[in-house]
């Protein structure tokens, strides 16, 4: 009996993938229990045009991704934030307080906090290189200026 599979099932397969089994256990097990459907005709087909159609928005994820990337390429937001002597800050510069001061640019696009990737907020004065991670396979780091001054 050809199933396709509905969620990964160990030493079966994986979520999407058309496998043969034997009739009772696809009928008695698999199928009630929503983890597979029958491989007909029509549904082969509609899983062929959903991986399709998953690739193409998986493409078209990656390009905007880059889009972006090349667009902060370059970017170096200023903070001006209070210090000690020592240059450690009162307070700190977290991944939120980068995405808004990137948003206030000439940016056609907004930068979501979750996207900046910081270990830790910022507590010191300096240059910092900060990751922003819009994609896996896509990230690019800025410097972001943390200088003494009244905010």
């Amino acid at each position: 009996m050809k199933l396709i599979l509905r969620k990964a099932v160990e030493k079966l397969g994986e979520q999407g993938d058309v496998v043969d089994v034997k009739a009772g256990y696809g009928r008695n097990f698999l199928i009630p229990q929503g983890i597979a459907y029958a491989a007909s005709d029509r549904n082969i087909q509609r899983l062929e045009d959903e991986r399709d159609s998953a690739e193409e928005l998986a493409k078209r994820d990656y390009l905007e991704a880059r889009r972006r990337a090349s667009q902060l390429d370059g970017v170096a937001p200023v903070f001006h934030v209070r210090a000690g002597d020592d240059g450690k800050l009162f307070g700190a510069v977290t991944n939120a307080d980068v995405a808004n001061k990137l948003n206030q640019g000439q940016l056609d696009f907004e930068v979501d906090r979750r996207t900046v990737v910081l270990e830790e907020p910022l507590k010191l004065l300096g240059i910092h290189k900060v990751p922003i991670r819009f994609h896996s396979q896509v990230e690019v780091e800025i410097e972001v200026h943390v200088e003494q001054g009244e905010e």
